[in-house]
């Protein structure tokens, strides 16, 4: 395998590795207790396979995600793939990032006072710009340098993990006793990282781009090659991360999955325990702002053609005021936004890769979207706190809403009423709209 599939393999683990990553599947592994497996399995479906198709996806278009959403409509496209930009770079994602770093690196060894966090944040954004400001140099800054430091650092932790906490696992709680598997599968949603590698899949192509890589097959097969590496990475550390939490689930109760990692480095490791976890919080909140700040710019160029750079510095400055809110009210908010955008995204995505059943027909999409967007938006007004009891007593009858994933049949039947509208129609998109 090419030294660069490697470098840029190395730079999207790092890309994808940020705060959602750290903070959840410590969480999981305390709540699903023995049924710890079948959640994390869930857990990578939505965490690691599918960003890794997202990817893919975005490597066999020719520019970015606004072509795939532009399949649906194109105003949906210019308006879904902004909100996408939008939610994993300055509204949510980049001050998420940010903030996490802060309270798991350097608030543990200080206050946490607002004028903390100002600091903090200050210095954070400025070294963020300071690497966004030119992408083709960033994919070396990560993938060589700031990614081989992380993973020695989490590889250290995940060892301590293994051999030093040596507590027994408890029984899952209520969350995991039904359905791991399938409450594993939308937790992963929390991580952003099937809507963030709609982001990411523009810097991955421009980096095989500037190796002379240009004809669509070699890219899409090198886009695959480097998912596949950041995927291993990414499965072994969810893996061993859980595995922390189910062994802390007897050490006491933990606020979060910050919580549960500061507490499991101190058992193993000390006061070393926290300089190592705040390192590796650091790198990975870091290395993520970083390409969301350059995925946004870039993609917001292409849109505007604003310059790259301004739009990067209002990208940066935008989640640095955002940021500066707290990681309670950033969480608060993004809960819902990701509720109702993830499973439009997911149909997006599988429906690229399934396309050539039903012949690339627009109205599928549409069908499949619409339907989609109905049940995931009633998911996000609901995570919101809006009540609706006659809707509610509706989607009840869905197959798995009880799962977070009544979403899955109305998309069938959407996609399957557009392909009836297609074949009566007899009109699907000639092939050359679709490249």
């Amino acid at each position: 395998m090419k030294k660069d599939t490697v470098i840029i393999g190395f730079m999207l683990f790092a890309l994808f590795f940020g705060a959602g990553n750290l903070i959840y599947p410590p969480t999981l592994g305390i709540e699903s207790g023995t049924s710890y497996w079948a959640a994390i399995a869930g857990f990578v479906i939505t965490g690691v396979g599918l960003p890794i198709l997202a990817v893919t996806a975005i490597s066999s278009v020719k520019n970015d995600a606004r072509e795939l959403a532009d399949r649906v409509h194109p105003l949906f496209g210019a308006v879904f793939t902004s909100v996408v930009y939008l939610a994993i770079g300055p509204f949510f994602g980049i001050p998420r990032a940010a903030t996490v770093a802060f309270e798991m690196s350097l608030e543990p060894f200080t206050s946490a006072s607002p004028f903390i966090l100002f600091l903090f944040t200050t210095i954070f954004f400025l070294f963020v710009y300071i690497v966004s400001i030119n992408p083709s140099k960033m994919v070396d800054r990560i993938g060589q340098f700031l990614t081989p430091l992380l993973l020695l650092a989490i590889v250290i932790l995940c060892i301590g993990g293994f051999f030093l906490l040596d507590s027994s696992v408890q029984q899952p709680g209520e969350k995991y006793a039904q359905s791991p598997l399938f409450t594993g599968f939308v937790e992963g949603y929390l991580t952003m990282d099937a809507i963030a590698a709609l982001a990411f899949g523009i810097i991955v192509v421009q980096a095989f781009k500037d190796r002379g890589i240009s004809s669509r097959k070699h890219l899409v097969q090198s886009t695959l090659k480097a998912g596949l590496i950041a995927g291993v990475g990414l499965i072994s550390v969810y893996a061993s991360m859980g595995w922390i939490g189910t062994k802390m689930a007897s050490a006491g109760s933990f606020a979060n999955g910050g919580d549960i990692l500061s507490g499991a480095a101190d058992v193993m490791f000390g006061s070393f325990g926290a300089m190592l976890l705040g390192i590796i919080v650091g790198l990975a909140c870091f290395t993520t702002s970083t390409g969301l700040v350059v995925a946004s710019g870039q993609f917001f160029h292409k849109l505007t053609g604003y310059p790259y750079k301004r739009i990067a510095a209002m990208v940066t400055i935008a989640s640095y005021l955002i940021a500066n809110q707290g990681l309670n009210t950033i969480i608060s908010v993004s809960v819902p936004v990701l509720t109702f955008i993830y499973p439009i995204a997911i149909v997006l995505i599988l429906m690229t890769f399934l396309e050539r059943l039903f012949g690339g027909s627009a109205n599928v999409y549409r069908g499949a979207i619409l339907m989609t967007g109905f049940v995931s938006l009633y998911d996000g007004l609901i995570e919101f706190g809006v009540s609706m009891p006659a809707v509610t007593a509706m989607m009840e009858h869905l197959p798995f809403f009880s799962f977070g994933l009544g979403w899955i049949v109305p998309a069938l039947i959407g996609g399957l009423v557009g392909y009836l509208i297609k074949s009566t129609r007899h009109h699907p998109i000639p092939d050359k709209e679709l490249l």
